[in-house]
């Protein structure tokens, strides 16, 4: 790895830390009073949303195609990961342990099921993908219904509260800098390339379906972590949860931050996530709200809020240093000027 890469890693790496601090300093301050700790829980419902909603960015924005299903994997990441940690409770684990190990049992099964799913449907683009993702959605939902581990359609309780946020925090920036870092490999080019021209792509001799299958499993192991996550911090989950509107929902999210770009996702799915609890005192006009902000972002930035753009902290720092370089250039000019 380069040294200049090392050093924009290093940057980025001391700005998560800094925002965590900031965050753990108004929490445990309790700057907000008595709202601390309703704020607090808007703030970890971002955090997994984010996650669910980068992931799908890596199939929607990135590989081009349209998925509509993503909540089955985000189910299938939550019911498995609840299943594990309850078969885990009580074995003398630590709960960090316990914790992890049920997300990736949740992110393993929904990337296996994702190449389940992958194998036949992206051979299919368009609606007719579109289509198909959301009949698997139903399928699972309709699965998930009917098997008594899962409640047999009532609520499954009784999970364990392993969510908070500090540990929702610092894993949504791990998953989010795998991604960003899939997104920019060799793999990431070559997903962009068959987006761009799938035909040319083809002919260039990229198997254009193993491509597409490994972002497909990649985009649903990540959504199983965010499913696990919200388990764990819900407790109760019913399968009725995970519908098509759910699945729709982090779409709009996806498409108002902006597709191809995964600091879209993270803006987009903070603010929309948490729209509806900024708004819950305009109860009756919280869609209204929601619509039109839709609206508004399809007319002025179909391409998303960010389009394709990505925040980059090294080169704002850079940015700051040439703008300031700059002055001290021509304040320099001045005084010669006068002399």
């Amino acid at each position: 790895m380069e040294k200049k890469y090392k050093i924009s890693y290093l940057i980025n790496f001391l700005g998560v830390i800094a925002i965590f601090l900031l965050f753990v300093l108004l929490f445990e301050t309790r700057v907000f009073g008595a709202s601390t700790q309703y704020i607090k829980g808007i703030c970890t419902t971002a955090c997994y949303t984010i996650i669910m909603v980068a992931s799908l960015n890596l199939v929607v924005g990135f590989m081009g195609e349209f998925s509509l299903g993503h909540a089955g994997f985000v189910s299938v990441g939550a019911y498995t990961s609840a299943i594990v940690s309850s078969a885990l409770a009580g074995k003398g684990l630590p709960d960090f342990f316990l914790f992890l190990t049920a997300l990736m049992a949740g992110g393993a099964m929904a990337g296996i099921t994702g190449v389940l799913v992958g194998i036949p449907a992206l051979r299919l683009r368009g609606d007719y993908l579109a289509i198909v993702t959301v009949a698997f959605a139903e399928i699972i939902r309709v699965c998930f219904c009917n098997f008594p581990i899962t409640g047999g359609g009532k609520t499954m309780s009784g999970i364990l509260k392993l969510s908070d946020f500090y540990w929702c925090y610092w894993i949504m920036a791990a998953c989010v800098a795998v991604m960003y870092m899939y997104v920019r490999s060799r793999f990431g080019r070559t997903v962009k390339a068959i987006r761009e021209d799938y035909i040319a792509a083809a002919s260039s001799g990229i198997n254009v379906t193993y491509y597409k299958v490994m972002t497909f499993t990649v985009a649903a192991f990540f959504a199983g972590v965010g499913g696990g996550i919200y388990a764990h911090y819900m407790t109760a989950m019913i399968p009725t949860n995970f519908n098509f509107m759910y699945s729709a929902e982090l779409l709009s999210e996806v498409i108002i931050g902006g597709t191809g770009s995964l600091t879209g996702s993270i803006l987009g799915a903070a603010f929309l996530s948490s729209l509806p609890e900024m708004t819950r005192q305009f109860s009756k006009y919280r869609m209204l709200v929601y619509s039109i902000i839709l609206v508004m972002v399809m007319i002025f930035r179909p391409g998303g809020i960010f389009g394709n753009w990505e925040f980059s902290l090294t080169r704002l720092i850079k940015k700051l240093r040439r703008q300031e370089g700059g002055k001290k250039d021509s304040r320099n000019e001045k005084t010669k000027g006068g002399v």
